[in-house]
C-alpha cells in the first residue's frame, strides 16, 4: 500500500508519532511531507485554478511534489496539532490549493479507491474541530472512506504522555490499522459528496453552465450515466 503522510508542522511532536504509528501499523511505502518546510505559500486569491485549472496556480511548482503524491497513494494521512481549537495555519493554507477538486467543482475520479485520515493531537480539547478541518477536504475530494482520529495526550511532547494514554493510543492505531487493510481496494464515493454531487448535477441541468466546471462534467460524462466514483 502507498501511503502518503502530510504533516501540518515541522517538529516530530506528539501527532507526528501517531501518523508514523498508524503507516507503520498499516504497513506499505511511506511519503512523507511536512508543511511549511515542503510547502510555505499561502493561497493569494488569484482564482487562476477556478478559471483554468490548477497548473495554473502561481505556486504549482512547489505544490506539483504534494499533488502527485496525494494522487498516488492509496492511504493518505493529514495531521496538524490543534492549534487554537483548528488546524495548522500551514495545513490549512495547503488545503486550500485544492479547493477545485471538490466535488462541487472538478473532483479527481482517483480519489474514490482512496482512504483518508485526518489525525489530530491537543494536550486538552480541540480534538473534533480540528479533525474536522482537514476530514472536510478529504470528504469533498470524494475519498471513499475518511478516518478521523483526534487523541487528548495531556502532554506537550510524545516522551511526557502518560503509560495510560500511550496504551489508548496503541489501541486506537491498532483497530484503525485493522480496518483500512480490511478496507483497501474498494471503490465509491462517501455520503457527502455523493450527496453534493447531485446537487450540483441538478444545478448544472437547470441553471446557465459555469465554466469549466460544466465543461469538466460534461467531458466525463457525468452529467449522463458516468459518475466520478467510477473511476471514469
Amino acid at each position: 500500500m502507498k501511503i502518503t503522510i502530510i504533516h501540518g508542522q515541522n517538529h516530530a511532536g506528539s501527532t507526528c508519532m501517531v501518523a508514523r504509528e498508524l503507516a507503520e501499523k498499516v504497513g506499505g511505502q511511506v511519503q512523507e511531507f511536512f508543511l511549511p518546510r515542503d510547502f510555505d505559500h499561502p493561497c493569494c486569491g488569484c482564482y487562476s485554478c477556478f478559471k483554468t485549472d490548477l497548473t495554473h496556480c502561481p505556486h504549482y511548482k512547489d505544490l506539483a511534489p504534494l499533488e502527485k503524491a496525494i494522487l498516488d497513494a492509496d492511504l493518505l494521512i493529514l495531521e496538524s496539532p490543534v492549534y487554537v481549537y483548528h488546524a495548522s495555519g500551514q495545513m490549512m493554507s495547503f488545503l486550500d490549493h485544492f479547493g477545485t477538486w471538490w466535488m462541487v467543482h472538478r473532483p479527481r475520479p482517483e480519489m474514490s479507491g482512496k482512504q483518508a485520515v485526518a489525525i489530530c493531537t491537543a494536550a486538552g480539547g480541540g480534538m473534533k474541530s480540528t479533525a474536522k478541518d482537514m476530514a472536510d477536504s478529504l470528504e469533498m475530494w470524494g475519498i471513499r472512506k475518511v478516518y478521523r482520529l483526534g487523541l487528548g495526550v495531556q502532554a506537550v511532547k510524545p516522551e511526557e504522555i502518560p503509560l495510560r494514554i500511550q496504551s489508548a493510543i496503541h489501541r486506537k492505531t491498532d483497530r484503525l490499522a485493522r480496518q483500512i487493510r480490511e478496507n483497501a481496494g474498494k471503490t465509491g464515493c462517501n455520503g457527502r459528496a455523493r450527496k453534493w454531487f447531485y446537487l450540483m448535477r441538478f444545478a448544472h441541468k437547470h441553471f446557465p453552465p459555469s465554466e469549466p466546471d460544466y465543461g469538466y462534467w460534461e467531458e466525463r460524462g457525468w452529467h449522463g450515466k458516468r459518475r466520478p466514483w467510477d473511476g471514469t
